[in-house]
């Protein structure tokens, strides 16, 4: 499957809208679009997912490692296969379109000039051209010659112009550009493609999608033949790996929490559970009984807009008499916030979560860590063995004060964790962490092995 990575100038600069907008011209071109996301986010994949109708991937080089990533990326070649009913068609996707993170060269972890340089696809840049001309060519062709600077052998191939109007203005960043930059087209001014957004970055796409109408507008004024001619084929990985789907299926189901609290999960960490267990979702919110398991996987999400719901329905109650009687239960980040005691909103309201850890989590104005992150096991737990590392990301807006007597499992090399050089509160059987990881650290193999012990 052919690719290229869509980079921006900057954070803000429009990349989520440009990438639906190219979405939606490919498709009305006849093309089977795969969407991925450069970087740990879940939430620009769910607007990606909403208008592709297939999960967007997720390419990391800090949470997958360079085969990882070419592994996910190729995995996203044989999504269609009845696992996900959101997918349109039978055909597998021939490009690939990877939204890429921050500014093209910005983080050191893994930044969308990294991405691009490990699955050497050609990048087209996303320049705000709103105020400008002969700049966006500047500016395009400053980026281009940056890579040669730093040592990071990547291609820009050309340009995108964000909220450029049509006539003098296109014409002059038309002309502006050298004859090997290639201007793929633009993307008009359109309050009707703003994505609204909130705490943690912008409203899930199941929320807030945008009007189809408005992203067929836009994708008329792109490119969409140079778009597909410019992607290219990565190179496959050098290396099999175990957490590809070789391991043995384990005799356990997992239950998922699958709700607007519980969103915020890889589609490789489903398609892991399912490959090597059984699967069964159930909903917190809707006071849904935990269903009968050998372990639950609660991911992030929400929970904080649904505190009150979550309270009241029941499900988290059970849940921690459940963990009590020794049941297994993984939460990341707003599932270790579902795994306290309790969970105070910035607006100072107060709900009683499942108990399961001794700790009270306090809801914040600004966000209290963001970045990639780099735990050590202190002992052996769901997710690691004692002394192994695995890498993750975490982003949250709280904090959790937690009891004196509190276990951890990691020290953190890398990040904030829960106190600043700890992360992962054990109690009973289970773990909560602040940390998102992908399957291929190899952590939810590891889990899926624990629970059948």
């Amino acid at each position: 499957m052919k690719g290229f990575v869509l980079g921006g100038v900057s954070s803000g600069v429009g990349k989520t809208v440009a990438t639906l907008s190219i979405v939606q011209a490919l498709e009305d071109a006849g093309h089977e679009v795969q969407p991925a996301k450069a970087g740990p986010d879940f939430i620009d994949p769910s607007h990606h997912e909403a208008v592709a109708g297939r999960p967007s991937r997720t390419l990391d080089l800090w949470l997958c490692g360079e085969d990882g990533l070419r592994r996910n990326y190729r995995r996203g070649e044989g999504d269609i296969d009845g696992s996900h009913s959101s997918a349109r068609g039978t055909t597998s996707p021939d490009v690939c379109v990877v939204e890429g993170v921050m500014g093209l060269y910005d983080g050191d972890g893994s930044s969308t000039a990294m991405v691009a340089e490990a699955l050497d696809l050609p990048v087209v840049l996303v320049v705000d051209a709103k105020a400008g001309m002969e700049s966006v060519a500047a500016t395009a062709l400053g980026f281009r010659e940056y890579a040669a600077t730093i040592g990071r052998d990547i291609e820009v191939a050309g340009v995108i112009a964000q909220r450029a109007h049509g006539g003098r203005h296109e014409q002059g960043i038309r002309d502006a550009l050298p004859d090997d930059l290639e201007y793929f087209g633009r993307i008009p001014p359109n309050d009707d493609l703003e994505i609204p957004d909130r705490h943690l970055g912008l409203e899930m796409g199941e929320e807030a999608a945008l009007p189809r109408d408005a992203l067929r507008e836009a994708a008329e004024s792109l490119n969409a033949k140079r778009l597909a001619d410019v992607a290219s084929e990565p190179p496959a990985p050098e290396t099999s790996s175990p957490v590809d789907g070789a391991a043995e299926p384990v005799d356990a189901t997992v239950a998922v929490a699958s709700d607007a609290a519980f969103c915020f999960r890889y589609p490789a960490t489903i398609e892991r559970f399912r490959e090597r267990a059984e699967l069964v979702t159930f909903s917190p919110i809707a006071g849904d009984p935990v269903p009968d398991c050998d372990g639950v996987y609660l991911p992030g999400g929400y929970p904080e807009l649904h505190a009150d719901a979550l309270e009241s329905a029941g499900t988290l109650s059970e849940l921690g008499d459940r963990a009590a009687d020794g049941l297994p239960v993984l939460g990341e980040c707003g599932g270790l916030m579902a795994m306290s005691q309790s969970l105070t909103t910035a607006e100072g309201d107060r709900s009683e979560m499942a108990g399961i850890l001794p700790a009270d989590v306090t809801m914040h104005d600004r966000y209290q860590a963001l970045d990639h992150v780099e735990l050590e096991a202190m002992e052996g737990t769901l997710t690691a063995d004692a002394g192994e590392t695995i890498r993750g990301h975490e982003f949250h807006y709280s904090s959790a004060a937690v009891d004196g007597d509190a276990r951890f499992a990691f020290e953190t090399v890398r990040g904030d964790g829960i106190d600043g050089d700890r992360d992962g509160l054990t109690e009973y059987e289970s773990l909560g962490t602040y940390v998102h990881v992908h399957p291929e650290s190899g952590a939810f193999d590891r889990f899926l092995e624990e629970i059948c012990r």
